[in-house]
This record gives C-alpha cells, structure tokens and sequence, in this order.
C-alpha cells in the first residue's frame, strides 16, 4: 500500500479539524507521496533498494516506471532493473559529462503511479522547463505522480560546508536543507566504510561520478556515515517531540540527551557554558542556556558587559538561549526545574555553590531546592577546577598521538600472541535495528547469498524467520547447520549446534538474534558467547540485533517503552564487531508491514500495534538506534584517525568516574549511566558500595553480585568497603574517590524529605558540599507519571 493512513489515539480521532487542517488534507489527497533514500556516499545501496522498493508496489499491481535511474553499471543494481518500465531520460552533455534530464512530457502523458528517479541533488539542462530536479518532482506531485528518490548527505545545503571542511570533498549541486521536510518518508541506507571499500575492491564503484578521490578514504567515508546518521536522528527527534506534544507528554523521551546550562551574568557564566557544550557534544545532544534575572531591574555596567559576553557565546555553540524572570532567590530551583521539565531537559548543569552551611540554612540552598523538586533530570554540579588545579576549560585533545620511536618497540610475547590472536579470528559484521520487522536478517541472508555467488563457503547456523515469507524467500541456496537438541524439564529443546559449525569450519555463518538466551545446559549460557566461541575458532560471522537489547541502554528504552529488556547483550560485543551497519525503516512503514501480517501472526497484531509498537515508541526507539550508530562510528573514528576525527569534538585531558551505589534498585541504573560516560570520555571507572556496619546479609550479598557481575560486563571494576556507623559514611566514599583520582562523581539522587534531613546528614549533600573540587553527577529515579507543579 503506497498511501499510509495517519495513526489517531484517544479523542484524537474525534477532534474537529480546523478549515487550515481540511485545506492541507484535502491538499494531500490529490498529491503524490515522496519517498526519500539518503546515504553517506554514492554506492552506499540507495539506488538498488528504490528498485527493490518499485518490484514490491509493482507486485501489489500499482503502476511504476522509471527514469533517470545511474546504476553504475553495478551488477546486483542493474540486476534490479528488469520488468520495469523505462520512461526514455533526455540525455546532453556537461563539459565532457553526460547527464541524464526527466521527461516531463513523456512521463506526463504516461501518468503512472510512481516514478522512481535518481539524483534528486541533479541540475537540468539550460532550455530545460525547470532548473532543478527537485522541481520536476514537485511538478510531479501536485499532479498526483508519486516519486521515490535518492540523495546522498553531502548534497543538503547546511551539510555541503560541514562536509567539505571534514572531508575536502568538492559538490557540485546541492538542495535546499528542508527539502527532507516536504517528503513524507525519509530512509536512511546504512552501510560500513568496510563495504563501500570493498565494492570499491570488486570493481563495482568505478564509475563514480566523484571527483575527489578523497572521498574513498575510510575516515572520509567514516565522516559522512556519521552525518547522515546524526541528520536522521535530528530528524526523527522532530517528529517525536511533535507525536509527544500531541500526545500531552512532558519530560525526556529517553532517545536523547538535551543539556541545560544555568549561567549567572558573572565572569563564571561562559566557563559553565564552555563545559555545557562539551557534555551536549560527546553526548549528541543539543544545548539549552537559562538566566535569571529581576524584571524592572537595570543591569550594571559590568553585568550588561556579562550578558553580551554570553548572548554572543551562546550563538557561538549553537545553543538556545533565554532569560527567565526571578522573582524571589527562593522560587529559582521551581522555575528552573519547572522550565527543564517544559523543555525536555535530561540534564541541568550548574557550579557548586560556595555557600557555607549556615548561608545554605538562611538563605535557602539553590542546589538543595533543584534537588527536592527535580523528577526525571539528573543534575550536574561542576567543579570550579581553577579553584584547585589550574585547570584549563577549553577542550584539548585527549588522545595522544603515537610517537615515531613506538613503530620501531619491539613487541612483548603477550602483545605478539595478541596479535596473532586477533588475526587468526574471524571477521565478525551485526546488523542492528530499532524494532522487530525492519528487515535485519533478511538483509543478512541476502549479504550470505551475495558471498556465495562469490563462491564464499557461507552456511546458515541460526535462522529465526518468525513466519516471515520475504525472510524465508531469501534463504535461496544457503545451506542450513541442523539444531542441536537439549533435553530440559522433559521436553526436546532446539538450539545452535556450535561443535556441528566448529567442525564444518565455513567461511563464514549466518547467526540470527545475538541476545538470545540459550536453554539451561547448553555450554554457553548466550548466544553472543557461542559466537564468540566461532569467531574465536577463524570462522567469520554476520548476526543481527535490535537496539534495546543494548545493555547500557536497559533503562532508556523501559523509559521509553514501559518495558524491561530481560535479554541483554554486553555493550562491548557490539564494539568488538569489525561492521555495524544499521537498517532503518520509518515507524509508519513498520507499521504497515505489521498490519499486512509481514512481521507478526494477523492475531498478534492489534496487541502489538498498541503495546510496544505504537508510534510514539519506536519513533523514540528509531531516534535512539541513529544516535547509538553515530556514537558507534564516531568511536571508530577516533581510533582510526589520531589527528581528531570525531565529530563530537575532544574532551578533556584525563578523566576518572566514580560511581557510588547503594543496594536500591536504581544501582543498576547508576551503573549503567557510568559506564556511558565513561565510554565517551575514554575514561577509566570504579563502582564502591559502602556497607555501614561489620555483618553483610545474605540477600545485601546476593544483591551485590548481580551489581558485580554488571559491572564486570560492561568491563568495570566494583569495590566494596564497610563503615562502623553512617556518620562516616560521606567520608569513607570521598576517600574512596580521592584513592581514586576520581573527576567526576555518579551518585543517585537522595529520597529523604526535608525532617529526615535535619534528623540525619544527607550523603548527597555532604558530598555537594565536601566534594566541590569534583564534577558531581545526580542521577534522578525514573517516574513515568511525572506532573508539573507550579511554584
């Protein structure tokens, strides 16, 4: 079904239309529909899956042709072409270049359903009606034509400047940056710098209309799959924030990071500004500035000075700036946090106050009041580092380069068998998507059966096809290793058979679902270490996941689904992957896959539609995966390049985190939230708990196993150490902290109310107030039913 039906929820539905809403539906009935494939690069797929797309309509009897279409003469793309109907392009010459025009006339007279047409960045002849492609298909659209199309990131007006400057790449024609806005569908084609190299390798990219053969550099390509990656997830995050505005919902979506900085007109503001957006851009966040400031009331010479400094600052960094009204010093932490919750805050960065204890008491404590009222928002207390070391705020490069000599250093005998052993391993490639249905393993089966045609020995070690007859099609002439069975609670179970694929030894195997978790008695209590076990035997590996099974994403995605991920996959196998390529499917075209019994049994359709599929989750869930992707290559990035490579910029020297835990519920939480910052800060990190007391129980020891074993999954170190008395508690964790060089701090946020406050010394506050030459981080609990108060 080409047209998609607009998805209604409550009274939605029943809502009068304004006559501004019933001249744009009545608008869109008579207009074709736009669909959009972006990629990073030319050959990146884009023009092989529109085809792919135009069989599928064709096959439900719509009308499709084509014209204008490059297929680079590559062999799967033209492959693509047969029985669709051409429409002749009108072909002239650029200099010495071809180039190929849209046959309006023909195409007029022919009047299909859809047209599908590369190119979408192509400038037209001089004579020619219009002057840009993209006009040909808004004159195609408003005569009811509807046009699937292509484009690659570097062709966007807004990117152009960015890519040139990270690449050197030359454009030749551009569209404007809000054309993805006009299309009512936008897929981004996914692919590793490994696999357009390789197509390079094989003679299918040779006639690349590039001129600057830098591009085909691995980091270039590297660059550019992260832009298009992060305009996407800029995209998505639109169209959640609008779903959750119509939805009446308030607060973090959970799929990104938004940073607000609360800055004074002091000569203090810009530093905390300046570390705002280093937090917004290793994050991939954006970045939000709050002042107060009394109405009525003129500022001095020397705060007006401030004020410029930082409205001038704040266009600098990309960042929104506003001034709030303040009335009293003790309405500020309401205003604020009632702002942060307004705006979809996750994080509000501000100093540590320099108040003492008695000032706090009758004056009233900023942070103390941020603190009691914030629901949902973690709080950064940045340390005043000048105060203590000098240190400088101004990112600098954190990686250092390799020095000349260290080419020529002998290796040790562990570094040599390391070496060896990462050479004798396989190859191992994840296709990762944001929900069930987007097309992982039929992607993967059509990559098994493109290797096999390339006489690779490939072999299907675990398939999990769901029903899906497009996934079972795609099998073709792989072969399939049979199920071992095992034997649990009186009944034959089925699981992949590792020894049977050791002692096949193919190339390469096909493994479906890398979170799965096997049946007890198997050797391997998961499926990602049965692929270990393969990879680590020489044969390569391609499987597929979904993004919520990310294990430092646990608590992003139960915050935006309601739903706890039971199976997890340790973040560090998915960085261990030599690919990570992304399949990237609008929530509405999953939709209306779903409905069409193309994902789950008709039965289970309903359920899903109003559960973990509605529109708002994996829009989120979408948005969450392009972030996840771009973060990933960003990663990789910095590995390959050492001259700084990354997008979101350098951090600082040297950084330690220190994560603090109790034995709550929200340990879990806290620890994943370290190991995140810790990944993108290159920094090492410790999580303490504290016993008070000398006996531990045995369920406190249960329980702290499992925050153990969590921590060593996600590769750090847990620690336990006990006090007499929980007096000495703040004390015992800022020593630990000291022992530790820690820089930055991870504690949850305290659920005392204020009389037992007074009664016993908050460990929060005590480490606010004795820790300041640290960065604090306050990570809130989750409550989905958050409501805003006014002050």
């Amino acid at each position: 079904m080409l047209f998609y039906l607009r998805e209604t929820t409550g009274m939605e539905g029943f809502r009068r239309k304004t006559p501004e809403e019933l001249l744009y539906s009545i608008f869109k009935v008579h207009t074709g529909r736009l669909k959009v494939y972006i990629g990073a690069v030319t050959g990146s797929g884009k023009t092989y899956h529109m085809l792919r797309e135009g069989h599928a309509l064709k096959q439900q009897g719509l009308d499709v042709v084509i014209c204008a279409v490059s297929t680079m003469r590559r062999p799967e793309t033209v492959e693509q072409l047969r029985n669709l109907d051409r429409i002749p392009s009108i072909h002239w010459m650029s200099g010495d270049t071809e180039k190929k025009d849209l046959n309006l006339e023909a195409l007029m007279e022919r009047n299909p359903e859809v047209l599908l047409v590369d190119g979408l960045a192509h400038r037209n002849r001089p004579d020619a009606r219009f002057k840009t492609r993209l006009e040909d298909i808004q004159f195609l659209l408003g005569r009811g034509i509807s046009v699937i199309t292509t484009v690659n990131v570097y062709e966007l007006e807004g990117v152009k400047e960015l890519a040139h400057k990270l690449t050197g790449i030359h454009v030749e024609a551009t569209i404007p940056a809000n054309t993805l806005d006009l299309a009512d569908e936008v897929r981004l084609i996914d692919v590793s710098p490994e696999t357009i190299l390789k197509r390079l390798d094989e003679g299918n990219l040779c006639n690349m209309n590039i001129k600057d053969s830098a591009l085909l550099k691995r980091g270039n390509i590297g660059k550019l799959r992260e832009l298009a990656l992060r305009l996407m997830a800029e995209d998505v995050n639109e169209s959640l924030e609008k779903h959750r505005e119509k939805e009446g919902l308030i607060g973090p979506s959970g799929a990104t990071e938004r940073i607000l900085v609360s800055a004074q007109y002091h000569w203090n503001g810009s530093i905390h500004i300046r570390r705002g957006q280093q937090i917004a851009k290793r994050l991939g966040g954006d970045l939000r500035i709050v002042t107060f400031a009394k109405r009525g009331k003129a500022l001095s010479k020397e705060t007006a000075t401030f004020k410029r400094s930082i409205e001038k600052l704040a266009v600098k960094v990309d960042a929104v700036f506003e001034e709030l009204p303040l009335p009293s010093r003790r309405k500020m932490p309401g205003r604020l946090v009632r702002y942060a919750a307004l705006n979809n805050v996750t994080r509000i960065v501000l100093g540590h106050s320099k108040q003492s204890f008695w000032q706090d008491f009758w004056r009233g404590s900023i942070a103390d009041g941020i603190l009691r009222k914030t629901k949902n928002v973690d709080v950064f207390f940045m340390a005043d580092r000048s105060d203590y070391d000098g240190e400088r705020v101004l990112p600098t490069i954190s990686e250092k380069r390799r020095a000349p000599a260290d080419a020529y250093r002998r290796l040790s005998a562990e570094e040599i068998e390391q070496k060896i052993e990462r050479i004798k391993r396989g190859k191992f490639k994840v296709y990762i998507g944001a929900a069930p249905g987007v097309g992982k393993t039929y992607t993967m089966l059509r990559e098994g059966n493109d290797l096999l045609r390339k006489k690779v020995d490939v072999t299907i070690g675990l398939l999990e096809t769901h029903g899906r007859e497009e996934t079972k099609a795609q099998i073709g002439d792989l072969s399939t290793i049979q199920r071992a069975e095992i034997q649990y609670k009186g009944a034959n179970l089925e699981e992949m058979d590792v020894p049977a694929i050791i002692r096949r030894n193919p190339e390469v195997v096909l493994i479906d679902e890398l979170a799965h978790t096997n049946v007890p008695g198997s050797k391997n209590k998961k499926r990602y270490d049965d692929v270990l076990e393969i990879l680590d035997a020489g044969i390569s590996v391609i499987s597929t996941m979904n993004v919520q099974h990310l294990e430092s994403l646990n608590d992003a995605v139960e915050q935006i689904t309601g739903v706890r991920v039971r199976e997890t996959v340790p973040d560090s196998i998915l960085r261990m992957a030599d690919e990570v390529e992304l399949i990237d499917v609008a929530p509405r075209a999953l939709q209306e896959r779903m409905r069409e019994g193309k994902v789950y049994a008709m039965e289970k359709v309903t359920q899903a539609l109003d559960n973990f599929f509605k529109t708002g989750n994996l829009i989120a869930l979408r948005e969450l995966a392009l972030r996840e992707i771009a973060d990933d290559v960003d990663e990789r990035l910095e590995a390959w390049e050492q001259s700084g490579g990354s997008l979101r910029g350098p951090w600082r020297k040297r950084e330690s985190i220190f994560v603090c835990v109790t034995t709550s519920g929200n340990a879990d939480r806290l620890i994943r939230r370290g190991f995140r910052i810790a990944h993108r800060l290159k920094a090492e990190w410790h999580v303490v708990y504290v016993h008070i007391g000398d006996a531990i129980s045995e369920d406190v020891r249960k329980r702290l196993q499992t925050l153990h074993d969590l921590t060593g999954r996600l590769g750090g170190k847990f620690e336990t150490a006990q006090v007499k008395s929980q007096p000495l508690l703040p004390g015992a964790i800022l020593s630990k902290a000291a022992e530790y060089h820690a820089s930055q701090m991870i504690v949850g946020q305290s659920t005392r109310g204020f009389w037992q406050s007074l009664l016993r010394k908050s460990v929060v506050k005590t480490i606010l107030r004795e820790g300041r030459h640290m960065d604090v981080l306050v990570v809130a609990d989750f409550d989905p039913h958050i409501q805003i108060n006014d002050d």
